[in-house]
Formats: C-alpha cells, structure tokens, sequence
C-alpha cells in the first residue's frame, strides 16, 4: 500500500490535477473522506481528516474514475497502474 505521507498526497492530488480534475479541501458533513461533484470534474476533500483519510479517500476515487492516460506523463501511468493494481491483490 502507499505511504501516508504529504509526498503521497501530493502525488495524488498533482495525477488528479493533470487528469483535469480541481482537488478542494473544505469543512463539510460528508461522511468520507472525500466525495466527487456531479456533472463537474471537482473533488472535495474534507480537511479535518487526518493524513492517512484523505489519502486514501483520493485513491478510493482514483480507482473509480476513467482518467484518460493521454494526458498523463509516464511516471503517472505507472503511479496509477500501481493504484488500480493494488485493488485486484486485496
């Protein structure tokens, strides 16, 4: 699994940033850690989690979403092939 560290963030929010998607971190009663706007490529991210919630909240939507892989670098490819992987071993 990744590390929960701010690197990982980082990581996440900046593959999501480039696969078009705006990463918000708000106060709200949600319930995840995050949740993903309809009709819009907007992610909420609730701020009051710990490390470890928001990160996994991002990968959990990572795992989800159709991200189109030509607009990502190589690095990225890999990083989000190693996300999506991750779901088959468990």
């Amino acid at each position: 699994m990744l590390p929960a560290t701010n690197h990982t963030l980082e990581k996440l929010e900046m593959l999501l940033k480039t696969a078009g998607y705006k990463v918000r971190y708000e106060k709200g009663n949600f319930k995840t850690g995050a949740c993903l706007l309809l009709n819009s490529k907007m992610i909420v991210v609730n701020r009051f989690s710990n490390l470890e919630s928001k990160i996994l909240a991002l990968v959990e939507l990572l795992r989800e979403l159709e991200v189109d892989y030509k607009l990502l670098d190589d690095k990225q490819i890999a990083f989000l092939q190693e996300i999506k992987q991750t779901k088959l071993q468990l």
